[in-house]
């Protein structure tokens, strides 16, 4: 379709004129993502003739129409200076009723009288809101102009009439506010201070979970007969979540302890649901466990304390079902195989901050985990069990990853380096403790209940045997060195000595010691620190 056209029509068309003109080039351009570069200034003229129309008064089948051409036009990065400035943004914001530059409040009723239809009036709240979700994804500028006109006001004012909203309005109105809230994180702190944006979003979530409280911070269990959350609760669900983390990446202390522990209590009650498919099941937990490592630790127990339904005296008389759900989608993340600094760290670090911080969350996990040794004549690291497939992770080649898994085993083992190897050998180990300086042996910072470990007989009798180094009993190996001489051993060991040393002197290795804190060090200091510290001693 040829803008130029395109252009000149708009100049003398009525509002059915327009409305069929620009209906024609959205079904041509519906499904076109990259645009001609050499028609860059025409479609910049096409976005500011639209948004005149826009200024007019036209019915509300003309005003959706002209959005969604606005719509397929703020694909453009380049063309939206027009759309960027303070009078587009506020023409935006009022079509789609969020009242940018004002105080709040929900004036959808005020002019309904002459509107042909509510469901009209609705398409092109949704358009508006679409358009704005482009714009201020696509366009800094835009994003500038929406702090500006206090857009985010607009969209607060807007979440306390969610329980009115008719689904896309909501979705793309929750669409909205994340995006904002990511790219701009100057605009977080007002939204938690000045406009109590996490309140609003816990009320949000609270109501499309439909959360039933049967105690302070308790939801009523869902029902197991019950259908799945319906696709478009779920949607919107996520859209909430993905907000509410952007506004509780600030220091958590800003906020009442009692929002936090109540998002804690609806975001276990949402791990306890199901959804349609076990696709949107696994977003909507991964949604769920980005935030509750937002939280402070403290707000944990919430998963496990449910006086109401209660839990089993074998666990301290907690709920753990929560954390079997995170145990579960940890181990579905491990077997993915791929992606594990975004789909797996963040719930490694939710299950080690919280068996950190509390007793029955790491007692629980590490029965499941770290069971008790019985078969040790296999590595650590072969077999299909949970503790076998985080071994492995002790030796990725992301160094996040290795990190993060070799922390949360640790933790496990109560930050006790004897403990940590026996379940996965030195060599797997080894990473860990150089990083926290524990070559030495020892443990970590953290002060642990003072239970002790039960070893199993399989294990207390296979002990003596195992490979400190590769965590098992390996079978007995044939003596190279038996059949030779004294001489044939001493010419094989200078041998050695001489590759090491031009090894060295080339720089290929360099030989490394431990020092009495732990931590590795060139040879040559670990044996200066030593000889300084006998000498010290010799001198009393």
């Amino acid at each position: 379709m040829d803008l130029n056209n395109v252009l000149s029509r708009l100049e003398v068309a009525d509002g059915g004129e327009t409305e069929e003109l620009l209906r024609r080039f959205n079904r041509e351009n519906n499904h076109v993502f990259t645009f001609d570069q050499k028609e860059e200034a025409l479609r910049r003229k096409l976005c500011q003739s639209v948004l005149s129309v826009l200024g007019r008064q036209v019915q509300p089948a003309c005003q959706r129409t002209c959005l969604e051409t606005l719509r397929i036009l703020s694909r453009d990065k380049c063309v939206l200076a027009p759309v960027a400035t303070r009078e587009g943004m506020m023409t935006l914001g009022a079509m789609a009723r969020l009242r940018a530059g004002e105080d709040g409040g929900d004036d959808r009723n005020s002019s309904r009288e002459d509107a042909p239809s509510e469901e009209e009036e609705e398409r092109v709240v949704v358009e508006a809101l679409k358009c704005l979700c482009n714009v201020v994804y696509n366009s800094p500028a835009a994003q500038q102009v929406s702090v500006e006109v206090q857009l985010a006001n607009g969209l607060c004012a807007s979440l306390r009439a969610a329980r009115t909203w008719h689904h896309e309005v909501g979705l793309f109105t929750l669409r909205l506010l994340f995006l904002l809230s990511a790219l701009r994180p100057d605009v977080r702190g007002v939204l938690r201070r000045e406009w109590h944006a996490v309140k609003l979003l816990t009320e949000v979530l609270e109501h499309t979970l439909d959360v039933c409280w049967v105690g302070p911070y308790e939801a009523a269990r869902p029902d197991s007969q019950a259908l799945p959350m319906p696709a478009e609760d779920n949607e919107r669900a996520m859209e909430a979540l993905k907000a509410l983390f952007n506004l509780t990446l600030l220091d958590a202390g800003e906020e009442d302890d009692h929002q936090f522990r109540l998002i804690a209590a609806i975001l276990r009650h949402l791990l306890m649901l199901k959804t349609e498919t076990e696709e949107k099941t696994e977003e909507a937990h991964s949604h769920a466990i980005n935030l509750l490592n937002n939280l402070p630790v403290s707000c944990l127990d919430v998963l496990i304390d449910v006086p109401v339904q209660g839990g089993l005296e074998k666990h301290g008389g907690k709920n753990v079902d929560a954390v079997q759900v995170l145990i579960d989608f940890m181990e579905k993340r491990i077997d993915k195989g791929s992606n594990y600094k975004e789909g797996l760290t963040p719930v490694l670090s939710l299950l080690t901050e919280g068996s950190r911080q509390h007793r029955e969350i790491r007692r629980y996990i590490k029965a499941q985990v770290l069971p008790p040794l019985k078969d040790v004549k296999i590595r650590p690291e072969i077999g299909t069990a949970i503790r076998n497939k985080l071994v492995r992770l002790m030796t990725h080649v992301d160094m996040g990853v290795k990190q993060t898994a070799a922390e949360f085993l640790f933790v496990l083992c109560k930050e006790s380096v004897d403990n940590l190897l026996k379940y996965t050998g030195y060599g797997n180990a080894a990473g860990l403790l150089v990083a926290r300086g524990l070559l030495a042996g020892g443990r970590g910072e953290t002060q642990y209940s003072e239970d002790e470990d039960s070893d199993t007989e399989e294990y207390k009798s296979a002990k003596p045997f195992i490979n400190p180094i590769t965590g098992h009993v390996e079978e007995p190996m044939p003596n190279p060195i038996e059949e030779m001489t004294e001489e044939q051993k001493e010419y094989e060991a200078q041998k050695l000595v001489n590759m090491f040393d031009k090894l060295s002197r080339q720089n290929v290795i360099r030989p490394m010691g431990v020092r009495p804190d732990g931590t590795l060090a060139p040879l040559e200091e670990t044996l200066r620190d030593t000889s300084e510290d006998n000498s010290g001693s010799d001198s009393d």
